[in-house]
């Protein structure tokens, strides 16, 4: 089986990652929620934090009501999504300084390296949405916080939830393509077959 057919199954099976994208959604809502509270910022940091350990429980509820397969044993692509998945919290170091340090950027940092981390996705899926958006993201959050005051730093993760439902449905677009293109050379396999 040749790379390019491997990602594009993979695409299709895992839904070009749209559960735990979906789940991000929801968590950065949860986030902006936080960040509205007048409480103290290390609080809401505080509260960030425990808010991500949500990632993965609701990741795999919406792949069952999506009916997602995570089992890719058989596709080492899959694998390979797995590990980068996993990869962002290797920079979790800098979110434990910034909670430290600089504990009013900590919301910037978080949602840069959360938009960062998404560009090898495209690969992984063979989708330019990923490699697109991830950039656009990253820079754009980086760019917003400069015009906000201390007060406004919800921005950052409102700005977050509006990105990832863009890439959500973007992405949705491109499964839904690539199942079309799937059912078409299925289609022109069976007539070649009846054909013979």
């Amino acid at each position: 089986m040749d790379l390019i057919k491997m990602k594009n199954e993979l695409s299709v099976r895992f839904k070009n990652g749209i559960t735990f994208l979906l789940a991000a959604t929801i968590i950065w809502t949860i986030i902006t929620i936080i960040f509205l509270q007048h409480i103290d910022i290390r609080q809401k940091n505080i509260f960030m934090l425990y808010s991500t350990g949500l990632m993965f429980p609701l990741a795999y509820f919406l792949s069952k009501i999506l009916k997602v397969d995570w089992n890719s044993q058989k596709n080492p692509v899959g694998t390979l999504g797995m590990y980068l998945n996993i990869t962002q919290l290797i920079y979790f170091p800098i979110i434990f300084w910034a909670f430290i340090k600089s504990p009013a950027e900590m919301v910037l940092f978080f949602a840069i390296i959360t938009g960062a981390h998404l560009f090898p996705y495209g690969w992984v899926y063979n989708t330019k949405v990923y490699y697109v958006l991830s950039p656009v993201i990253t820079l754009l959050i980086f760019g917003v916080y400069f015009f906000l005051g201390d007060e406004d730093i919800w921005i950052i993760p409102i700005t977050m939830v509006i990105f990832l439902i863009v890439l959500n449905i973007l992405l949705y677009f491109d499964y839904k393509k690539k199942v079309y293109a799937f059912s078409q050379k299925a289609s022109n396999f069976t007539n070649e077959e009846g054909n013979m």
